[in-house]
């Protein structure tokens, strides 16, 4: 049995929900953990603060308790209308907006005298083409941002890097704001046309994600980057 953590936020920004709480909160119906022991996959769930710092030690603190083979962060993008696979963590954070706590640090390192930047070992390219048979929207990404998914993404990747007690691969992925989450969002920040999907697809997706990663499938060759 491949052992899967899936984490996500509260809300933040003005938000009255985060879609990634209610994916986290749909992973623990019996349901889904009777589809994910079909799958092969043990699977925890938890939920982290959007907090500089904190979000990083709440996280360790699960997979030092849980110790999984896979860890799967989920975040919220405000713009996006595919679930967003991250390739790339970076050692910077440069938060736009407070977090939930008030910080709000200006072109600060992650980790002092970390690298630059982490790379995920997960085949994302076959996740996200998994996805896309299923007939749900799904694109690799280049950058997770500067806020507090990017700093949880290489926060826990440093954490994996340097660490011997723990084996674990890990990836954050980006879902979309629900649909009703876009008349808030539109009052919070003036953004017209924003997309969204709606929960359950999200969910099926992130299910699928999950029993997929657990067979550690072969990454393809595919073309996914960006010209800008």
């Amino acid at each position: 049995m491949t052992r899967v953590l899936v984490t996500g936020f509260e809300p933040f920004g003005g938000q009255a929900i985060n879609p990634t709480a209610l994916i986290v909160e749909q992973l623990q119906t019996v349901e889904v953990q009777q589809k994910m022991e079909q799958g092969g996959v043990v699977l925890q769930s938890c939920l982290l603060p959007v907090v500089q710092g904190d979000s990083v030690k709440s996280c360790i603190q699960a997979i030092e308790a849980f110790k999984p083979n896979i860890v799967f962060m989920l975040g919220q993008a405000s713009g996006r209308e595919n679930i967003s696979f991250e390739k790339v963590a970076i050692n910077l954070d440069d938060f736009r907006i407070p977090d939930n706590a008030g910080n709000q640090p200006i072109d600060q390192p992650v980790v002092d005298k970390g690298p630059a930047a982490y790379f995920t070992q997960l085949p994302i390219k076959t996740l996200m083409q998994a996805l896309k048979q299923q007939g749900i929207g799904a694109e690799i990404s280049y950058s997770a941002g500067t806020f507090v998914c990017n700093h949880l993404f290489y926060g826990i990747s440093h954490y994996l890097a340097t660490q011997t007690q723990c084996s674990a691969v890990c990836d954050f992925i980006h879902v979309p704001l629900l649909p009703e989450q876009v008349e808030a969002e539109l009052r919070i920040t003036g953004n017209q046309s924003l997309p969204s999907m709606p929960l359950d697809a999200m969910v099926e997706g992130i299910v699928h994600v999950i029993i997929t990663a657990a067979r550690f499938p072969s990454e393809q060759q595919v073309s996914a980057g960006t010209i800008n």
